[in-house]
């Protein structure tokens, strides 16, 4: 019985550490602030995504300022002939997350600071800023960072 016992213990905490995980958390807490009501949006501010001549990967704009307290719909627009993604976070989340991406390019994403978008496609982000600071986004997939593809974002 003791045996019972103590396997149904072992078992309940090793759920326990389980669930509260140590990867990705699909937290609404983040260092920047949290997901948007879409309803209460105070402007849009269109990214596009894409690539020049030259090789280089791009944001337009590559820097956005916000006032702490507003909800923005990021409308991402992919005006390339490649995928690109946007992810929204602290530069050392960004930098920590591009080498999980080094692993496995093809990760794929249900974060809601985040969206990945196939060639001609648009998608949003609706973020509500909370918090001041200066904070990153990036295009994660593996060289497109390095290729220039990375901006921030002032909440001031």
């Amino acid at each position: 019985m003791r045996l019972i016992v103590a396997f149904t213990a072992f078992a309940v905490a090793t759920s326990a550490a389980f669930a509260t995980g140590t990867g990705h958390t699909h937290d609404d807490e983040f260092a920047f602030g949290e997901p948007g009501d879409p309803a209460k949006a105070d402007r849009t501010i269109e990214i596009a995504m894409g690539e020049t001549a030259d090789g280089a990967m791009i944001f337009e704009p590559r820097d956005v300022a916000v006032k702490r307290g507003e909800t923005v719909r990021l409308k991402l627009v992919n005006k390339g002939e490649m995928d690109h993604e946007l992810v929204l976070a602290t530069r050392e989340e960004n930098d920590k997350h591009a080498i999980e991406m080094m692993k496995n390019p093809d990760m794929e994403h249900d974060d809601p600071n985040g969206r990945r978008l196939a060639p001609g496609t648009s998608d949003e982000i609706v973020w509500h800023f909370s918090k001041a600071g200066t904070f990153d986004f990036a295009c994660l997939i593996p060289g497109h960072r390095d290729a220039g593809m990375h901006g921030s974002v002032t909440v001031d």
